[in-house]
């Protein structure tokens, strides 16, 4: 069990940052240390939060090591956006073969990058990237409206 002292202004924080931070990792962290510093035991908190030991341990070692903060920081990255890294080879090729369909698009992607995506993957990807000539790497601004 590690002891750690809570002051009262890092309690009054925790007890606000539990209700109100946007992020619900971070609002489950702040709350497993709401109750640390309520004097709960550590297996009432993990019992109460739906955690398991090493993860309540991690969040404690979080805040021994880097205080309020360090519960903040998510550390997450997520993953490359590989048809974002090929952007504009896929533009210029579309725009210079303009594709009727979302599916012969997903098609010619693959067949210049080597990148395999779902049809809503590419339908998202063609919706928020411009082109030169609005419309001509858009499927949807031909045949069907």
């Amino acid at each position: 069990m590690r002891r750690i002292q809570f002051s009262e202004d890092e309690i009054l924080k925790l007890k606000k940052e539990r209700l109100e931070h946007e992020h619900p990792i971070v609002r489950r962290r702040m709350m497993a240390l709401y109750l640390k510093a309520l004097g709960y035991r550590h297996k009432d908190i993990c019992n109460e939060l739906d955690i398991t030991h090493t993860c309540l341990y991690e969040y404690l070692d979080l805040y021994i090591n880097d205080g309020l903060d360090g519960l903040k920081r998510l550390g997450y990255r997520g993953r490359r956006n590989l048809l974002e890294e090929n952007r504009d080879i896929i533009i210029a090729y579309l725009e210079a073969n303009p594709p009727g369909t979302y599916k012969e698009a997903q098609a010619r992607i693959e067949e210049i990058t080597g990148i395999k995506r779902s049809l809503p993957q590419i339908r998202a990807f063609l919706k928020k990237t411009p082109s030169s000539e609005e419309g001509e790497a858009n499927p949807r601004k031909g045949k069907h409206r």
